[in-house]
């Protein structure tokens, strides 16, 4: 890839963004990414360090005078969500993305773009390969597993860090600075089946697809159908019993799933006609239910072959009870400060294992009292139902400051450049801010980025133009910082 995304300015900064493009870097598979951050460092004799995970410190001295002045912090993430189309080929551990431009927004063929938090990589490194440029001494943090429950910030060791200002670059809309957000953790739920044959059943194929997804953090508040809630919903109502032969939906935990699909066995072929039969009937009261707003929305059924073995029937309907009654999508509100999402919860996977099945749910909240009673609420839920439930990638929020240098700073530039004032908002969202506040005491961080349109979808597309005017904001902010 060279040279797609022209007419642009910085256009280091759109070079490197193609170039990390090429190199696959799902959550986990971050190392080739990371080695070529390191060759970059290398290559303009830059201070740098990877540690375990893949995480990468670069560190870039201050300009011209100031040299002493106090180090700057900026932050994203390596890694990226990897959705694609079901029509779509493309492996996410060999293959680079094949990027598109049109009307001014970059996206990929048939899969995420990894704009999340691609973007943020490539604005650090036109700013450490830069040498024109007005700024304090500069420590770059490109993190990894931000999207499975930000491992990478995690771990990092913060002794590596001086900085006690961050500019994450992790946010998603041009003029709103990010000041606080919600903590979060995922939560798995597996069974153990007693497999019984298949032999003699009748097998239905029934599929979900056509809905819009989205984030689980930034989209929750939208009200978009769930696929794995809605095949909960579907099973639990099927009048004839039947037993299961497979089901998937969702591929990651903090993304709204899209489509879901499951392979039903019926004793008889009266059976399994009975139960279409119904389907018809279910299906034109969901189409008056969502495609209103979610006009692609659709409910299909087949006939299929069976496999050999299917779930046992106990271990059938305490899936189907669980994906039918788990809390999913807004759970409360602050009802005070403008009505913004305090909590929620995301029905994020289901799957079939080789030993059984798997469900895995995101619940977030920016209350630590409330993540612990959702928490608890989906524990005691999991385990009515016979699974075994265990918890990882638990992260804190990040609370909103009083007082803020940076914030102030970045709140005068935005007026100066664009004769605007800059929006300050919570996100339910995640982002490690809340982390390297524990790491880093006394540290004063905010959150800013260009806009990305539907991100953690294959529809994914980020805005150029608001890109150049990011860039714009984040080096005046760095070139009065280094005046002050």
């Amino acid at each position: 890839m060279s040279d797609l995304i022209r007419d642009r300015q910085p256009a280091s900064m759109f070079r490197y963004f193609e170039q990390i493009s090429a190199i696959p870097r799902g959550s986990g598979n971050e190392k080739a990414v990371s080695d070529y951050l390191c060759r970059f460092a290398e290559d303009k004799g830059l201070e740098y360090h990877q540690d375990a995970l893949y995480n990468v410190i670069i560190k870039k001295p201050g300009s011209a005078g100031a040299e002493q002045k106090p180090a700057v912090m900026l932050q994203g993430h390596l890694d990226m969500v990897c959705e694609k189309n079901g029509d779509c080929l493309h492996d996410f551990e060999h293959d680079g993305l094949r990027l598109i431009v049109k009307d001014g927004f970059l996206s990929a063929e048939g899969t995420t773009l990894g704009g999340d938090n691609g973007i943020a990589v490539a604005m650090m490194m036109a700013l450490l390969a830069d040498d024109t440029l007005i700024h304090p001494p500069l420590e770059c943090v490109f993190t990894v597993q931000e999207e499975v429950g930000l491992v990478g910030a995690s771990s990092l060791d913060g002794s590596l860090l001086s900085a006690r200002t961050m500019i994450n670059l992790d946010s998603e809309e041009e003029g709103i600075a990010t000041v606080s957000c919600a903590g979060g953790l995922r939560m798995q739920f597996d069974r153990q089946a007693k497999w019984q044959s298949g032999i003699g059943k009748s097998g239905l194929l029934i599929k979900i697809s056509g809905l819009p997804g989205g984030h689980s953090g930034m989209d929750i508040d939208k009200g978009r159908t769930n696929a794995n809630q809605l095949m909960g919903r579907v099973l639990a109502s099927l009048p004839e019993p039947f037993d299961i032969a497979d089901i998937k939906g969702g591929n990651k935990d903090n993304a709204i799933p899209r489509e879901a699909e499951a392979l039903l066995a019926f004793d008889s072929e009266d059976a399994k006609k009975q139960a279409e039969h119904f389907l018809d009937a279910m299906l034109a009261d969901l189409r008056e239910e969502i495609s209103a707003a979610e006009p692609a929305f659709a409910l299909k059924w087949e006939s299929a072959l069976l496999p050999e073995r299917l779930l046992d029937r106990d271990t059938a309907v305490a899936l189907v009870r669980l994906l039918y009654l788990a809390p999913n999508g807004v759970l409360s509100r602050n009802i005070k400060q403008g009505g913004f999402v305090v909590t929620s919860s995301n029905l994020g996977v289901v799957r079939m294992t080789e030993s059984g099945v798997q469900v895995v749910i995101s619940p977030r909240s920016s209350s630590a009292s409330l993540q612990a009673e959702i928490k608890q609420r989906l524990s005691l839920l999991g385990q009515l139902f016979g699974f075994t439930v265990s918890c990882n990638g638990e992260y804190p929020g990040w609370n909103y400051a009083e007082c803020s240098p940076i914030r102030d700073c970045f709140v005068s530039s935005y007026r100066a450049l664009f004769g605007q004032e800059l929006k300050l908002e919570a996100i339910h969202a995640g982002l490690e801010c809340g982390l390297f506040q524990a790491k880093l005491p006394g540290l004063d961080a905010i959150a800013i980025g260009p806009t990305i349109l539907d991100c953690h979808t294959p529809q994914e597309r980020l805005d150029l133009a608001s890109c150049e005017r990011t860039w714009l904001l984040v080096t005046d902010v760095l070139n009065r910082m280094a005046e002050k």
